[in-house]
């Protein structure tokens, strides 16, 4: 397991220096600008040799690369070229909203969909089977950007209702953060849970054809027993496994969910330094989404040795 581990650090090390490179040179390749930007439309200066100057932008690109890179891996995130901020204060303010919604989304995601998708495969071919399986490809159907855009809305023009929309940190008012919060959590895990109950449960019918469960049958064991004790954890591999490939697409419901509902969260300062191009919070920003995705996914991978003993590492 040891060598498995370190094999895939040093593959997620590899990963994490092409994805900067690929960010680095992609958000430049956006038409316009930051240079453009600040003088044509906002009047940064008169000159642009000396704005490039100021903003180290008359450097190689290779030389920006490293200079950024290399400042990443001494724990400097860099500055705004727009603000002259730093990332890294930004991004304290910024990152536990994203957390929380991620959070929130999986927790609902998971809470929601595994008892759905166990109940479908335990009422196999009833019309509870063929009502949650239809409520389940309807959800996949639902993009989170449609369901914040009508939720926003809807209410306001029907009824003069609207969601509260000005955040509050959850140390300051738990209460009121979580009524900022829950609508647009439970938004962005919508598309995840018809995905994880069709998943569910396609491998608990899986399971449960197996010899074993059958066996379990025949010693004269509790349905509840046989289900939950036996059939449930091995079902559980590649759901789980799902979990871990759906981790980008929440990450991108953040960035959607956040700008709607005006959440001051890590996805809305990315669509803002894109909008601005300011380069370097933009590829931070990206870098750590990837790092996120790959960290996760490498713990849904030490996980199949807890759900399957089995299971053994290379």
């Amino acid at each position: 397991m040891y060598r498995f581990l370190v094999r895939r650090l040093l593959l997620a090390v590899l990963t994490m220096f092409i994805v900067s490179i690929v960010a680095f040179f992609m958000l430049r390749l956006i038409p316009g600008g930051i240079i453009d930007l600040m003088l044509a439309d906002f009047g940064y200066a008169a000159d642009r040799a000396v704005l490039e100057a100021q903003l180290g932008l008359d450097q190689p690109v290779y030389t920006q690369f490293f200079s950024w890179f290399f400042g990443l891996l001494s724990g400097d995130l860099g500055d705004s070229l727009w603000t002259s901020r730093t990332v890294a204060d930004e991004l304290s303010v910024r990152y536990p909203v994203t957390i929380e919604l991620a959070i929130i989304a999986l927790t609902v995601s998971i809470v929601v969909s595994i008892p759905i998708g166990i109940l479908t495969a335990v009422r196999q071919d009833t019309w509870v089977d063929y009502a949650l399986r239809s409520t389940s490809i309807g959800l996949v159907a639902l993009p989170a950007l449609w369901i914040g855009t009508l939720v926003v809305t809807l209410p306001a023009i029907l009824w003069g209702w609207a969601p509260p929309l000005s955040y509050v940190p959850f140390t300051t008012d738990p209460i009121k953060n979580l009524s900022v919060m829950l609508l647009p959590g439970i938004i962005i895990g919508i598309p995840l849970i018809g995905g994880l109950i069709r998943m569910t449960r396609a491998m608990m019918l899986e399971v449960i054809r197996q010899d074993y469960i059958r066996t379990a049958w025949a010693k004269g064991l509790q349905p509840r027993t046989i289900w939950y004790r036996h059939a449930v954890r091995n079902a559980m591999i590649p759901v789980v496994s799902l979990l871990g490939l759906q981790v980008p697409f929440l990450l991108g419901g953040t960035v959607v969910i956040e700008l709607i509902f005006n959440l001051p969260g890590m996805g809305q300062y990315l669509l803002n330094s894109l909008t601005h191009r300011d380069y370097v919070p933009a590829q931070t920003i990206v870098l750590i989404f990837a790092a996120g995705t790959i960290s996760i996914n490498l713990i849904v991978d030490m996980l199949y040795s807890y759900l399957d003993p089995r299971i053994r590492y290379a």
